[in-house]
């Protein structure tokens, strides 16, 4: 059997030793959601489920420290953010119980033919079955609430697997739904290797796959989903920013700080591609390279921390390889530039990368904020426009038709004017277009996804 160790990402100290699941594991898991998914009898009636979500509420509420320290010690994500984080997440069950009572169907009309006479029918809603939920590191218990509470809420039960470098916030968040009164098998964990996240996804006892990650394994397993399963798949992005001539430098450049470096860049909506007017580009990537140099840079648990390690060593020598190809193609290091540790990369901003460089081309998912010198509007529109992600984009300017103009043509699913691309509330939807991802996440949209109509006609000759 194989063991899996999970380490504090800043001092690689190991927090936690447990056994891995097995593939019997997961086999075992699939049969007993399938059980009760297909015995509709046995969904758990909404006043039930109500009352389970209320008190979850009250328990997470009750150790919101302990739950900061947990998910900022695994996942290293600074840990005044870390308590944002888990905020959200009591926040993310509440949304759950506010729309719980607002999913509804619909009366069709009827009897308007003769062939539909002396008959009425509706739509309701009802869950669609078995949830698998394959997660991220980044957000190790605001993610579990995202793809879990949705799927309880409207009566699926959920098979979730958590990162493999981050699942004690899950395990604890599963242990407080059973605190809570969730009966055991409605939320199972897996902590299995990427055999048996493969096995779980594809799996055709499955009617519904979240997945949160990469968009090489998130389209890969969405190729091999059984007949009829339904997926929602959240990738990453590039997140690209047009700064117009009118900006408002005082306010948008500690928004681009935050929306650049939070979480060491690790967002799958971080600020990433910043493009501006040539007279205006070193100034801008100046003030930038000011302020990222004066962000803290250390241990996620010291509250006076900016910006946390990297999940993994390796993403420090990763994102230090394509920092030095940008260098080398006559990109501009303004700050940064260099590991800070074998766990921390020191916050970068680069002027004019080349195009073809990694940094401009790929989603860097580390501290790393380019700015791009441009010639027109026109001309940021379409280098914005030019990679194959379509996430959330923004656009800083005073000119109210300019921003209207700018947010309609930007590739997206949302546009933020006049703050950062990492911007999000929980009951906004949330997810990415084209390489980006597939479907819509946000606790409403997510629970409007788990579920499926069914339309019931009564014929009746007093109708």
């Amino acid at each position: 059997m194989s063991m899996l160790e999970v380490h504090n990402p800043y001092d690689q100290s190991l927090l936690a030793t447990f056994e891995q699941s097995t593939t019997a594991d997961v086999e075992q898991a699939l049969d007993t959601a399938q059980q009760l998914a297909r015995r509709r009898g046995a969904v758990l009636p909404a006043y039930e489920r109500i009352e389970i979500l209320e008190s979850l509420m009250a328990i997470m509420a009750g150790q919101v420290e302990e739950l900061t320290h947990l998910a900022a010690s695994e996942g290293g994500k600074p840990y005044l953010d870390s308590r944002v984080e888990v905020e959200r997440a009591i926040n993310g069950v509440k949304l759950a119980l506010e729309h719980l009572g607002q999913a509804s169907g619909e009366q069709i009309p009827m009897g308007q033919t003769p062939s539909s006479a002396n008959r009425i029918a509706f739509t309701q809603r009802e869950p669609i079955g078995v949830v698998a939920a394959i997660s991220a590191f980044n957000h190790p218990l605001n993610l579990i609430v995202h793809q879990t509470v949705p799927a309880l809420a409207v009566g699926c039960p959920v098979l979730v697997k958590p990162a493999e470098t981050t699942p004690l916030s899950c395990l604890r968040f599963v242990e407080m739904l059973a605190e809570a009164g969730l009966p055991p098998q409605w939320c199972q964990v897996l902590n299995c290797d990427v055999e048996g996240s493969q096995q779980l996804a594809t799996d055709n006892r499955i009617d519904y796959l979240s997945f949160i990650g990469s968009a090489r394994v998130g389209w890969m397993l969405r190729s091999r989903l059984a007949p009829g399963v339904r997926c929602g798949l959240e990738h990453g992005g590039a997140a690209p920013v047009i700064v117009a001539a009118d900006a408002d430098w005082d306010d948008m450049i500690p928004s681009l700080i935050k929306g650049g470096f939070y979480h060491a860049g690790q967002v799958c909506v971080s600020v990433q591609r910043v493009y501006v007017q040539a007279q205006q580009s070193e100034a801008l990537a100046s003030a930038l390279a000011q302020a990222a140099d004066a962000l803290t840079v250390g241990n996620q648990l010291d509250p006076q921390t900016d910006v946390g390690p990297l999940i993994l060593p390796r993403e420090v020598d990763r994102v230090a390889q394509w920092v030095e190809e940008a260098r080398a193609g006559g990109g501009r290091i303004l700050c940064g530039g260099r590991k800070l540790s074998a766990t921390c990369y020191a916050p970068t901003v680069i002027l004019d990368p080349p195009e073809e460089s990694r940094v401009a081309q790929l989603e860097v998912f580390g501290p790393v904020v380019c700015v791009f010198s441009c010639g027109s509007r026109e001309d940021a529109l379409r280098r914005a426009n030019a990679l194959p992600y379509a996430f959330q984009a923004a656009v800083f300017t005073r000119d109210l038709d300019a921003a209207l103009d700018t947010a309609t043509r930007l590739d997206a699913t949302a546009v933020m004017v006049n703050d950062h691309t990492a911007f999000r509330v929980d009951w906004m939807p949330f997810g990415g277009r084209r390489q980006s991802g597939l479907g819509l996440g946000g606790i409403a949209y997510s629970m409007h996804e788990m579920t499926q109509d069914k339309m019931i006609v009564i014929k009746s000759d007093v109708l």
